[in-house]
């Protein structure tokens, strides 16, 4: 990267928003309005907050396909569009912009709920077309946000899952997903749940400005230990490793998940898509000035002298020295603690075809 675009992502940092991951809303690159923030009046406001809205999505489909090659899943399912995590990082923020919105504040505090979600799966469950296959969820934005608490969409989903007996692998950065520990354990009784817990990184400091509404470092080991001696396939994902910030905590996070019973690990490469990297070098310039160009040069050297990769095959885990070595590590910790010793594979041969009346279901 050359150093006048460093300097332009690093320039005049704007302050923090209380609670969120990011203060920016940048340009969505498909719209011709761009709307600039009055930094006179956000000085003023130094505490200010801003109200999370919520919108209604009468999609008429709930599972997305995708034609991958370095994922294990053809199929997903996103409840909500946009995330309250607020995860600063999050290569999911760009597709707000499908929507006329922005990939920064607006994704956290503007975000789309499918009510419909669990009616729509059983549709889909329901027709002689489906094939029955592990179902991602999520596999865009977070189904354990915290508005889950009070929709229990993805309850209903997993409801539907277990109706059906059609495998899923749930993924989250949040521990509300032991609220549905009975669903859970029933779905694990018969071979059809993998649960995966992201883990950026061990600092609650850290962890608070990054990724501010997900639940605590400490907390997720804990969620990881209980879904573990409930007997459920248990996954840790350490994502995103950010080089120059938090890849020398891998180690350590597999360390400590093996030691709550996690049998399986992955790990994904921090990337920086579209306007990510000015949301992610703004918030970097605001908390930790002094890393700026150390973390810049570290990711460029992970993704061939760019901030993004968008190719299968390298998209997840980079290319390079670097990248190669954050592998070897992770590999190394792998062995030494026990991880990735045995294949999850999920049951699809119970799945129950057409519909189902009440009855059925015990």
């Amino acid at each position: 990267m050359n150093e006048a675009l460093l300097d332009q992502l690093i320039s005049d940092p704007m302050p923090p928003v209380k609670g969120r991951g990011t203060t920016l809303n940048p340009e969505n690159r498909f719209e011709r309005i761009k709307i600039e923030a009055d930094l006179d009046w956000l000085d003023l406001e130094p505490d200010r907050k801003v109200a999370t809205e919520f919108f209604v999505d009468r999609s008429k489909t709930i599972l997305a396909k995708n034609d991958s090659p370095d994922l294990s899943f053809t199929y997903s399912i996103n409840p909500y569009r946009g995330c309250e995590h607020g995860c600063l990082y999050c290569y999911a923020r760009p597709s707000h912009e499908y929507f006329g919105l922005s990939s920064g504040l607006d994704f956290e505090t503007k975000i789309l709920v499918k009510p419909d979600a669990p009616q729509l799966l059983e549709q889909q469950f329901q027709s002689k077309r489906w094939q029955p296959q592990m179902v991602a969820f999520s596999g865009n934005t977070d189904c354990y946000q915290p508005i889950e608490k009070q929709l229990q969409i993805t309850r209903k989903c997993l409801e539907v899952f277990l109706k059906f007996r059609n495998p899923v692998g749930v993924i989250t950065k949040n521990a509300l997903i032991l609220r549905d520990l009975d669903i859970l354990k029933e779905l694990a009784q018969h071979n059809l749940l993998v649960a995966t817990i992201s883990v950026t990184t061990l600092d609650n400091q850290l962890a608070r400005k990054m990724e501010p509404r997900t639940s605590a470092p400490e907390k997720r080991l804990e969620a990881l230990e209980r879904l573990a001696a409930a007997g459920i396939p248990t996954n840790v994902n350490v994502a995103p490793v950010i080089p120059g910030l938090t890849d020398h905590e891998m180690p350590m996070i597999l360390k400590e998940a093996a030691a709550r019973g996690v049998k399986n690990a992955a790990y994904i490469l921090l990337r920086l898509p579209y306007s990510v990297k000015e949301l992610f070098f703004n918030w970097l310039n605001h908390y930790y000035p002094n890393h700026v160009k150390k973390v810049m040069h570290a990711v460029e050297d992970t993704r061939a002298g760019s901030l993004n990769d968008p190719c299968f095959s390298t998209r997840l885990s980079g290319v390079g020295v670097r990248a190669a070595a954050i592998g070897r590590i992770f590999k190394l910790c792998c062995a030494k603690y026990g991880l990735n010793q045995q294949k999850i594979v999920l049951n699809t041969e119970h799945f129950r075809h057409g519909n189902l009346d009440q009855g059925e279901l015990f």
